[in-house]
């Protein structure tokens, strides 16, 4: 009876309508117990908005949850299965070191899933030790976070705790979990393991999951899988865009990362461009360039169009009207996309309306930033508050037509200049988690146990548009060095 009490007094309302699907598409098992685990960082507005007991989760029995030692009531821990092309290779894949709780359902009717990232290994782990180390747990989590308060589709981090034990990679370093929220963990991945290895009713039960979760305003009749295949690929459309417009290169867009709600998730090799370069790319691994940031719109379509060869047998009876069905829905991404990229790139330049000369202003800009190394964010920052002096363009001719140009198309359009002004404020960060920044805290953290810089960086990534004075030394540039920044998988 305590246990139970304790239960409901932390406030998990879990459900499992995942584990009602075939069995062949999940294994449970419970997360491994660690050693002695301690609550680094919680989200508290993230546990009330789930109607969780904010200090309840961050006691004794909440923190044994949080680490995987107590399972909560209403639990049915499970790893779910899927498969991937990694860099253009498929191979079987599935959660090789997390463990899907439940979904929490809040006051609102909401569901979400609640995941344990680092929780131990299952029969997905491929040889793993399935554990997380610290630093790169505290990475999502930065990251996940920021991406929310710019506006950005994404999963969320609930915790991270550390486990009182080592995880090995190149050095022995702090063992933690992470405590993820997510729409759901559907992923192009999990309709491909299903494709290779299930049987076709499999996909149809998959794919009425995924309609009645995610798309319920779809209609259920014989067109809803071709249904289902637009409605992803206009949320896809939306989050590329999203994140071409902040700079963002997620750095291993491989199929099992792709979700089917249209969220950001897994935060490995993943950073914000600073000097604008489409060729950009963050990743030690990335060698050819596959996922550099120009090149992620062009991705998305190659892994819609995995997932839409997995809806084949549902489109059409006939394979070749089928094809022709997932070819024609296809099509309509890069439209999808270029409308919501020219959208959002107006807003960023205080553009109201539409005229056809738009995208050629905007191009010209971004060239002008590629020649002369340009941050991205700062030219934009420096645009909204007419500080010409802080950008590298400002003494060129270049800019000095550009500018002209852009004066005077803001100037044909019926809204006043202060108008333009705001909806570049709300369009433009003034601060976005810039690499050297999150090294920093990082580092803080895991090396000297010292949380206070990842704290202040995360109150002020909190509010990227407040465009306030303490947030300056946030925008500032790392210093000049020879050696390209990366990152690494292992998140």
């Amino acid at each position: 009876m305590k246990e139970r009490k304790e239960m409901l007094e932390t406030g998990w309302n879990l459900d499992n309508s995942y584990a009602r699907l075939p069995k062949s598409f999940f294994t449970h098992l419970n997360p491994t117990p660690v050693r002695s685990p301690e609550l680094i960082i919680f989200n508290d507005s993230l546990a009330t908005s789930l109607g969780l007991n904010v200090q309840a989760l961050q006691g004794e029995e909440g923190v044994a949850v949080l680490g995987g030692n107590r399972i909560p009531e209403g639990a049915f821990p499970l790893a779910q299965a899927y498969a991937g092309h990694q860099f253009g290779h498929f191979t079987m894949l599935g959660d090789g070191r997390a463990v899907l709780l439940g979904e929490q359902i809040n006051s609102l009717g909401e569901r979400v899933d609640i995941q344990l990232k680092g929780s131990g290994r299952t029969v997905y782990s491929r040889g793993g030790d399935g554990r997380a180390a610290l630093g790169p747990m505290l990475r999502e989590y930065i990251i996940s976070e920021a991406m929310h308060a710019l506006g950005i589709p994404t999963t969320r981090s609930l915790a991270v705790v550390t486990t009182g034990e080592s995880v090995i990679r190149e050095t022995d370093l702090p063992g933690a979990i992470l405590t993820r929220v997510a729409a759901s963990h559907l992923r192009v991945g999990t309709f491909q393991y299903v494709a290779k290895w299930g049987t076709v009713e499999e996909i149809q039960v998959l794919a009425d999951y995924t309609l009645k979760r995610h798309f319920p305003d779809v209609e259920v009749d014989e067109s809803r899988y071709l249904s289902l295949l637009q409605e992803v690929i206009k949320r896809q459309a939306v989050l590329i865009a999203k994140w071409q417009l902040v700079g963002f290169i997620h750095g291993v867009m491989n199929t099992d990362n792709m979700t089917i709600s249209g969220e950001t998730i897994d935060y490995g090799p993943c950073a914000f461009m600073d000097d604008y370069d489409p060729a950009t790319v963050f990743s030690s691994i990335d060698i050819q360039g596959r996922y550099a940031y120009g090149n992620q719109p062009h991705i998305a379509v190659w892994n819609l169009a995995r997932f839409a060869e997995t809806l084949l047998p549902l489109l059409h009876d006939d394979q070749d009207q089928a094809v022709k069905l997932a070819q024609d829905a296809l099509s309509g991404f890069t439209e999808l996309y270029q409308s919501n990229w020219l959208a959002g790139m107006r807003a960023k330049l205080g553009v109201f309306n539409e005229e056809q000369e738009d995208e050629a202003l905007i191009e010209d800009l971004l060239s002008m930033m590629q020649k002369y190394r340009a941050d991205y964010t700062n030219t934009f920052r420096a645009l909204t508050f007419d500080n010409l002096k802080d950008t590298v363009l400002f003494e060129t001719s270049e800019f000095t037509q550009w500018y002209e140009l852009w004066q005077a198309r803001l100037g044909r359009q019926e809204e006043p200049k202060e108008s333009s002004h705001q909806l570049m404020r709300n369009s433009n960060p003034a601060v976005i988690p810039r690499n050297h920044r999150v090294e920093e805290a990082l580092e803080a953290a895991v090396e000297q146990g010292d949380n206070s810089v990842m704290e202040r960086l995360l109150d002020v990534l909190s509010r990227p548009y407040a465009h306030s004075p303490e947030q300056a030394d946030y925008c500032t540039l790392p210093a000049p060095s020879n050696r390209p920044y990366r990152t690494f998988c292992g998140t």
